[in-house]
């Protein structure tokens, strides 16, 4: 397994559990600030290598009157606040190539959509910068699929690379997690991670939005923390029920704390 050292002392592939987690988008500079600070401070209570995430564009909505975000001017320097405040690695989303060297210059990680993982210009552009990528498999596409997105990647002479498992269409409007995914993917060589929130999700299954079971995120968060993942990417919110973005599917702040103890303890047992 490759070991990727990403930054504040936080690393994938170590044999240790890391934790990304943040809102799906940045609603406002006080509300990622706000949930940044009481994230970090619960990573460093429990001692967990922790990632904050949040997009400054939401480039896919389901509408076009949904919200999208602050935009990349707005939204990079309230993630490089956070970083700097809370002395937290920052992951956010690329949609365009142009975007990568930007990113980059703030962000320790940069986040291939899903729906983009096959986009060849933009998977070697975000290696190009030589940050971490990690790569949300497509919903439309198998494990095995993910080998050549890496290749991608690898052309450019970047290995920091992690792999993100989302969940697989199933029908329409419903995804289906297949934890033999996160061990395929795995053979790989490098770093797997799980989103819990995003693999319940039920793309535009509101009609003018997409909606979800938010309610089975931690069940499918400690089965593949059994299946032994090095990480497990989660969106949360201190209200879900109001929140702009994935209302349906974040996991209330309040209930974050206890899915991770429960998650480091399921992991201890995998390692032993």
């Amino acid at each position: 397994m490759t070991k990727i050292e990403i930054d504040k002392g936080v690393a994938l592939g170590d044999g240790k559990l890391a934790f990304i987690a943040g809102p799906c988008v940045i609603e406002s500079r006080e509300m990622a600030l706000n949930l940044a600070k009481r994230l970090s401070a619960l990573a460093r209570k429990l001692k967990v290598g922790y990632i904050f995430k949040a997009s400054f564009d939401k480039a896919n909505r389901t509408s076009v009157d949904s919200f999208r975000g602050p935009g990349i001017d707005k939204g990079l320097e309230i993630l490089a606040e956070i970083r700097q405040k809370f002395d937290v690695p920052v992951l956010t989303d690329v949609h365009e190539p142009w975007q990568c060297k930007v990113v980059a210059q703030v962000c320790d990680v940069l986040q291939i959509p899903a729906f983009l993982a096959r986009q060849t210009d933009l998977v070697v552009a975000a290696g190009e910068t030589g940050a971490v990528v990690n790569v949300k498999k497509g919903q439309f596409m198998a494990p095995e699929d993910m080998a050549q997105v890496i290749r991608k990647i690898e052309s450019t002479g970047n290995r920091r690379i992690a792999l993100c498992e989302r969940g697989s269409s199933f029908g329409y409007r419903n995804l289906v997690a297949d934890m033999r995914s996160l061990l395929i993917m795995r053979e790989m060589g490098y770093p797997v991670i799980m989103d819990a929130t995003h693999s319940v999700q039920r793309p535009g299954g509101l009609g003018t939005g997409s909606g979800g079971d938010g309610k089975y995120a931690p069940a499918l968060a400690r089965a593949a923390v059994a299946t032994g993942v090095d990480g497990v990417f989660m969106e949360t919110h201190m209200n879900p029920a109001i929140a702009k973005s994935d209302a349906a599917n974040a996991i209330k702040f309040s209930q974050v704390e206890k899915l991770w103890k429960t998650l480091l303890k399921i992991h201890e047992v995998v390692r032993s």
